[in-house]
């Protein structure tokens, strides 16, 4: 670990108590101020203090400055109104116009779940979109409402074949949830196709962390640990070989050429080959209806689901998929709804947000 690095990792750690609600309105404002809608801003900020809540540090203020980043290049469409559209009795379109992919979600969630609701099944497709936030937050809102829901997004072209070296996939996340009844949080996971999210590589190489063997390669081709030789020039690995990768192209003929919309290479050619924030493309949402699916009440399928979930995470290091997050939200409330921020982050986010940057 060099100098710089090691100066990094110490900034890193220098952290500072902040309240969600400041989180909230430091991302409303730096989003305003660079040219948001207020309906925009709040729906990006909604998802920014989730992720923060729930420990998800990679999506949360890190991505500010990515979001205004696309705003000043003239890329996303701050003030963008999604058209929601249903185009059957099971398949319902949002086109973004360029904007942020949360209020896009927002505005399209209520007439899914109608669509669900009614066939049993849904689709929701959202084109000409810019998603950058944690895909957990679109499923958990069918999750919300009794229904389980699967979801896909693209993203840049990060991500090399099992054998090769070349970037040719975004990392592509997939998204899952099941409801659990009124009590419990849903039961959700959210995966990329890489070995490691893009997110986290990029919170490594700024705090001077290394990064897990078969993480990625450097621009030579050659297997390296040091996330900087990886992101600038390099690619990161798919996980599992070859099953990471036909995850990765499952998800860009999904949420790509299905819906009509970007692959990975395709929104790169669009956005002139600047991916210093969220990338244009497409997003798609499967929605089911266990009680219409299950033939009999949805209390009976989160009952057989229960039955599952208590035979599992029964063994030391064992748990269900998003018990972290869930353990972080109940220390933050408990906390009184505060988190510490890395001084560097917020001095960045509070400078863009008071126009100083």
């Amino acid at each position: 670990r060099n100098s710089k690095a090691a100066e990094m990792t110490g900034a890193a750690q220098r952290l500072t108590a902040v309240s969600l609600a400041r989180v909230r309105d430091l991302t409303v404002c730096a989003l305003e101020r660079n040219g948001c809608s207020a309906a925009n801003a709040k729906a990006v900020a909604d998802v920014v203090v989730a992720a923060e809540r729930d420990g998800a540090r990679s999506h949360g203020l890190f991505r500010v400055p990515g979001y205004v980043h696309s705003l000043r290049a003239g890329l996303a469409a701050g003030a963008a109104e999604p058209a929601v559209e249903r185009v059957s009795a099971s398949a319902v379109r949002v086109r973004a116009g360029q904007g942020f992919a949360p209020l896009a979600i927002e505005r399209g969630v209520p007439e899914a779940i109608a669509a669900c609701r009614d066939q049993g099944v849904a689709a929701l497709a959202i084109n000409d979109c810019r998603h950058y936030h944690a895909l957990w937050w679109d499923t958990e809102a069918f999750a919300a409402e009794g229904l389980c829901a699967l979801a896909c997004t693209t993203s840049y072209p990060y991500l090399a074949q099992a054998k090769g070296t070349r970037p040719v996939f975004g990392t592509n996340p997939l998204a899952f949830s099941w409801p659990r009844g009124p009590d419990l949080a849903p039961l959700t996971m959210d995966l990329a196709a890489s070995f490691m999210a893009r997110g986290d590589m990029t919170l490594a190489m700024l705090e001077g962390r290394e990064v897990p063997d078969g993480a990625g390669v450097d621009a030579q081709g050659r297997a390296t640990r040091d996330p900087a030789g990886i992101l600038q020039g390099g690619a990161q690995r798919p996980f599992g070989g070859h099953k990471g990768e036909c995850l990765a192209l499952m998800v860009e003929l999904l949420a790509g050429p299905l819906i009509g919309d970007h692959t990975s290479r395709t929104a790169t050619e669009a956005d002139r080959g600047d991916d210093g924030g969220p990338p244009v493309g497409g997003e798609l949402v499967l929605a089911f209806d266990p009680a219409q699916l299950g033939g009999g009440p949805q209390g009976e399928a989160v009952s057989r689901a229960e039955a599952l979930f208590a035979s599992l995470a029964v063994e030391p290091g064992c748990r269900l998929p998003g018990g972290r997050r869930l353990t972080h939200r109940a220390e933050v409330d408990a906390a009184g709804s505060e988190l510490q921020v890395p001084d560097d982050l917020l001095a960045r986010v509070v400078d863009i947000a008071e126009g100083n940057a």
